[in-house]
Formats: C-alpha cells, structure tokens, sequence
C-alpha cells in the first residue's frame, strides 16, 4: 500500500487519517461531533484535494451545528495514491470512501459533491440508499457515457493544455478552465494544487472510469438540490433535465456567471441555499 508523501508547506493543511479499505484515508474534520454528519466530496483533475474545493463552505456548515467531514478520496490530496488495486474506477471511490466513513463512525449523512464528488454521492445513495439523508450536488459528473464529457470544450481545451507538457503554468491555465471569472484562480489555489500534483500518480486520472448514472437517477429516493452553472464547459447539459427530474423532492439551481465551481465562484449564495435545503428540504 502506498503511503502518504511529504507534500511542501504550500499544498493544503494536514488533518487527519482513517483507515478505508486498503488506504489510508486522509480527511479533515470541524463542527460539533454529535451534529448530522455532512460529508464534502471533491473533484478530480490533477492537484485536487477536498480543502481546494470546500475551503470557503466548511465553516458555515460547521457554525450551523453540523459536523463537516472533508475526506480526500483515494488518489488526491494526502490519501493513499496506489497503482496495485486496479484503475481508479467509480467502485473503488465509492468503496473505500464507505469504508472509511464507517470508521469514523458515520451511519448516515448528507452528501455535498462536485463533478466526480458527485457522482460517488450519487451512486453511494443508489447502493446504500439508507444511508445518504439528502444530496447536494454541483456540477454532477457521471451522468452520461465518458465519451460524452470528452466533446465538452472545456474538456478538450484541457486534454490540448496537458498533451503540450504537464507544468504549473499550464495547470494554472487549466485551472482557469473552470471558472467564469479567473479571479477565483488564487495563486494561493495555484500552489496548492501543483504541490499535490507533484505527487499524484498519473494513473489516478488516465485510467479512471465512470458509468453513465443518468438513466439510474429516478430511482433515488432522497431529497435532491443540484446547482449548475450557466458557464460550465465541462458537464454535458442533458444532465440538467436529468437532476430536475430524478424524483418530486429534486430541486434545481441555475446559476449565471458561473462555472463548473459553483461553490467557489458563488460561495455565499451557494452556502445559503444549501443550508436552506438541509433543513427544511
């Protein structure tokens, strides 16, 4: 099993590890422990860790009496990386991710995902539907078969970027991929997640896979709020239709001026709605 690297003082802060399945899972943990359990789950992309995606909606959840779980999934951040259990399939996420929630003593919880993050929630409340309360997803990825998301824009723009040479400017460039205004592209976010790039196995990203969960969205149960926005070139938007109508409890916002980071680009608004939704549906 692999373990954790040393990441430099400039990737994100250390919090703690569990053990989830064959990894060791690295999370970070606020709010009160005796709280609903609200569980961030993160994106994919070279670099990412669940602080660079949660760090400005953590505290509000947390102020609000929830205890906020912030895992980094197998394979980003200081979690495990391995290169000995398979491709980095959508089981794998789901697996260990369970099996280090239910270390921590977690038996229920409301999930709050982006892109792949969502599409985990999604297919973790289609296996263990006792066990998701309420879904939030941003951005969901997937949604539709792989090759669906490879014809999005910023998709492609992406693979172009990475095919010229992997460095920090050019993951800089593709960071500003996913925003609508690049302001949100921090040199603070820069360093963050080049220092965790340097040590992600490429693998985490080449051999991912993920099924088309769309059609399999009506069979979910649980209350269902789904933020996209306007601007996002990443998500195929059939997927749109897709989160609205999964069951009578699902709800949507759509959010112009915005990119595929709805919880960073507008994380007052995003914070708002969110806790609106958790505690009256």
């Amino acid at each position: 099993m692999a373990q954790p690297h040393s990441i430099p003082e400039k990737g994100p802060p250390e919090g703690r590890y569990v053990q989830a399945g064959p990894i060791r899972m690295h999370y970070l943990e606020y709010g009160d422990r005796g709280g609903q359990v609200v569980v961030f789950l993160h994106g994919s992309g070279p670099g990412n860790s669940a602080w660079a995606n949660f760090r400005q909606n953590k505290d509000a959840f947390a102020r609000e009496g929830y205890r906020v779980i912030l895992p980094d999934m197998i394979g980003f951040g200081y979690s495990d990386k391995p290169l000995d259990l398979g491709d980095y399939t959508l089981g794998l996420f789901c697996d260990t991710l369970m099996a280090g929630l239910r270390n921590l003593g977690v038996k229920s919880c409301a999930f709050i995902g982006n892109s792949l993050g969502a599409g985990v929630a999604i297919q973790i409340a289609l296996d263990h539907p006792d066990f998701v309360e309420k879904l939030v997803l941003m951005g969901p990825g997937c949604l539709e078969p792989q090759d669906a998301y490879w014809s999005m824009p910023g998709i492609k723009r992406m693979m172009e970027i990475n095919a010229a040479g992997v460095s920090k400017a050019s993951q800089a460039e593709v960071l500003g991929l996913f925003t609508y205004e690049q302001n949100h592209i921090t040199d603070e976010l820069i360093d963050m997640r080049w220092a965790v790039s340097q040590h992600q196995p490429k693998e985490v990203l080449t051999t991912m896979k993920t099924p088309a969960l769309g059609p399999r969205m009506r069979e979910l149960r649980c209350p269902i709020l789904t933020f996209w926005g306007v601007n996002d070139d990443f998500m195929p938007p059939q997927g749109k239709e897709t989160c609205l109508k999964a069951n009578a409890q699902s709800r949507f916002i759509e959010v112009n001026a915005c990119g595929h980071w709805v919880m960073i680009e507008h994380a007052r608004m995003f914070n708002a709605a969110s806790l609106d939704f958790l505690k009256y549906g």
